[in-house]
């Protein structure tokens, strides 16, 4: 199974610390039970979401293909059922690896329209508008085949799982589910735990757009709401605002300095968001970039 250099390249941006060199191999998959129906796996990539019951099985994301079979497999701890459906929440390889592999299984791939359509052709990643990698165009294998422009319900496992559009946030295509009656939000990249999130500028990815997300999935929880994040633990209403409010607290900060007339260097050198990067233990490398790229998403 191939997983190309881009690919890895963006899940290291994702990522916690640096791609172990062993790749794949000593990947285990962690299974955590959030309902009666509803588990959360973490491995190597985006966190994946499972509905699982007798209608079958829905998962949020896929991980890399090498992955595929250890999937299935802690899906087969949960569940005999098969995987009917496959959601993406956005383009990224770390979250739409598996999808040929399940497709070919015989799962339906649900997407957004512009996840098939960042897939179907060459990519160019740019980290703050510097190109760093180039992606070919996925197989036709891999593709959503059901894609939709603003939302989409399912009705699966005596729940409903609504899934909608968030425009200009992590990338173009991104799309929160909400697991209504299990009271579970997957928030797919619009949501990095604890650490400054990958914005994906070259994709049509903003500062503003990854703040507005995470108010448009705020509307939907309660106390009680358990949150999955793109990358990071299993978190809640609360951490989730408090992420929120840190992403506009920085922004407000860089387009401040940015009003006044600083050049980029500048308003680094000031350090506006070294606060949070250290409540975030991210280091002054990582602080920059979360500047420049604050910086690269202002409006004019």
């Amino acid at each position: 199974m191939r997983v190309s250099p881009r690919l890895l390249l963006l899940f290291a941006f994702a990522a916690t610390g640096p791609l172990q060199a062993q790749g794949f191999d000593d990947v285990e998959i962690e299974t955590q039970r959030l309902t009666d129906n509803v588990y959360m796996l973490i491995g190597q990539g985006g966190n994946i979401g499972v509905s699982a019951g007798d209608d079958g099985v829905f998962i949020v994301d896929d991980q890399f293909a090498p992955l595929t079979e250890k999937i299935v497999a802690a899906i087969r701890q949960i569940t005999s059922e098969p995987v009917r459906f496959v959601f993406n929440t956005h383009w990224h390889g770390d979250h739409t690896g598996g999808n040929e592999n399940l497709g070919e299984a015989g799962a339906l791939i649900v997407a957004h329209d512009n996840v098939r359509e960042r897939m179907s052709v060459e990519q160019v990643l740019e980290r703050i508008g510097r190109p760093v990698a180039t992606e070919p165009a996925a197989p036709d294998g891999a593709l959503p085949v059901v894609t939709f422009a603003g939302d989409v319900s399912f009705h699966i496992n005596d729940d409903l799982l609504h899934a909608f559009h968030v425009e200009a946030a992590h990338t173009d295509g991104d799309a929160i589910v909400h697991f209504e009656r299990a009271n579970v939000v997957h928030m797919g990249d619009t949501f990095f735990r604890d650490r400054f999130p990958f914005i994906d500028t070259a994709t049509g990815g903003s500062i503003d757009g990854m703040i507005a997300a995470a108010g448009a999935a705020l509307a939907l929880m309660d106390a009680e709401t358990q949150v999955i994040p793109g990358h990071g633990p299993l978190s809640s209403r609360d951490d989730l605002t408090a992420y929120r409010d840190a992403l506009r607290t920085m922004r407000n900060a860089v387009a401040a300095l940015k009003s006044e007339g600083l050049t980029l260097d500048e308003i680094q050198a000031r350090r506006p968001i070294r606060p949070q990067a250290e409540a975030w233990g991210q280091d002054r490398a990582a602080e920059e970039t979360f500047v420049a790229t604050i910086h690269h998403g202002l409006s004019p």
